[in-house]
């Protein structure tokens, strides 16, 4: 007959046998909550099927956030669309509508006109959400900013108080609208920003004051877009949920890096991640992560510029693996968002591509592997 669920502790042990409480302290050491019960053999049966069970529960990897970067299209999404991320055990989308600025030092964001993409504006957001939704695929919403002829936004800056005011209402206005239709749709995560350093250093109790307003309006989680070289500089971590990284890490200098150079590559900036992620008691998020197919795509992962177009699948496949290995198993790490999928899946990517989307390529089937691990 079983008496009652206890924890042993050593006193506990002094009733049983000498070899049962050689058992019992094993047991002990490792936490392991046991079954007290009148008869020994009995105690042993179900001391072993705990055991075995704890260890079952042990064995599989923890739930992780399996994102794609789903880039915003002229189209609305449609079922055959989505088929492609359920493929790759995707369990999270990032929707990433759009507003645009003009100059580096211009304040005025444009957003929601009928010369965006559907896909960009507040309407194309939400039917790409409710469509991903039906095959049970969470939501990421990241409004971003894109600056004329592709600026880097974290250089983004005003040069009088005047314009710094007119930034200031004009984003306000732009995540406060896609904040609101985060909560209609319930959207799990919201990013409240990428890559925008300069605006946060000079305009740091502007940012704590729209957390703030965000959070009136949305109850989800929430979380901002560091590149890799920001994020231990960003003061906010302790009023959002996860420590937001473009992991846009250098890791190797190799035309083709094996897997075993990147996984070394990836050791100084796994300890850097992970002294982060405690000192700011918040796990870290990949918002953005992924590699180009080309030559030398470890040295400097954030380049875009389009002449680097020699394609190496390899290099791709390689230090996708690496990333992988390196960091999704830890407990500190939430997961990621793989950057970018195109919703017309069969026209995108390609052997011949030397871009940073993983479809039809080597990579694809790594992803694949990698996400149906930690489901």
């Amino acid at each position: 007959m079983i008496r009652a669920w206890v924890r042993p502790s050593i006193l506990d042990f002094e009733p049983y046998s000498s070899a049962f409480q050689k058992k019992l302290r094993r047991a002990h050491s490792k936490k392991i909550y046991i079954v007290r019960s009148l008869a020994e053999p009995m105690r042993i049966v179900k001391l072993l099927v705990l055991v075995l069970f704890l260890q079952s529960c042990d064995a599989q990897p923890q739930e992780k956030i399996n994102g794609v970067s789903y880039v915003g299209s002229r189209q609305k999404v449609t079922e055959g669309n989505i088929h492609p991320l359920v493929s790759i055990n995707a369990n999270y989308a990032s929707v990433m509508p759009f507003g645009f600025i003009r100059s580096l030092d211009n304040p005025n964001i444009i957003y929601n006109t009928q010369r965006q993409w559907y896909g960009e504006t507040r309407e194309g957001a939400k039917q790409y959400i409710d469509m991903l939704r039906t095959k049970g695929i969470k939501i990421m919403l990241k409004p971003q900013i894109w600056i004329w002829r592709g600026e880097f936004t974290g250089y983004l800056s005003m040069k009088t108080e005047e314009d710094w005011k007119v930034l200031e209402d004009s984003y306000r206005a732009f995540i406060l609208e896609y904040a609101e239709l985060a909560e209609e749709t319930q959207t799990e995560i919201y990013c409240i920003g990428t890559e925008l350093e300069q605006f946060i250093v000079n305009r740091p109790e502007f940012w704590n004051k729209l957390i703030k307003d965000i959070k009136a309006v949305y109850n989800g989680k929430l979380t901002y877009a560091a590149n890799w070289d920001e994020y231990k500089r960003v003061p906010f971590w302790n009023k959002l949920d996860y420590v937001g990284v473009d992991a846009y890490f250098p890791v190797s200098e190799s035309k083709t890096p094996s897997k075993e150079e990147a996984l070394k590559g990836w050791e100084p900036w796994k300890k850097e991640l992970q002294s982060v992620s405690e000192k700011a008691g918040k796990p870290i998020l990949f918002a953005e992560f992924g590699y180009r197919s080309v030559d030398y795509a470890g040295k400097e992962p954030w380049r875009s510029d389009r002449s680097m177009n020699i394609v190496n699948l390899e290099a791709q496949s390689n230090l996708s693996k690496a990333l992988f290995e390196s960091v999704w198993g830890e407990d500190w790490f939430a997961g990621g968002f793989i950057w970018k999928w195109f919703i017309d899946h069969q026209s995108a990517g390609g052997s011949d591509n030397p871009r940073f989307t993983p479809q039809n390529k080597p990579t694809e089937d790594v992803i694949r592997s990698h996400y149906s691990s930690y489901r």
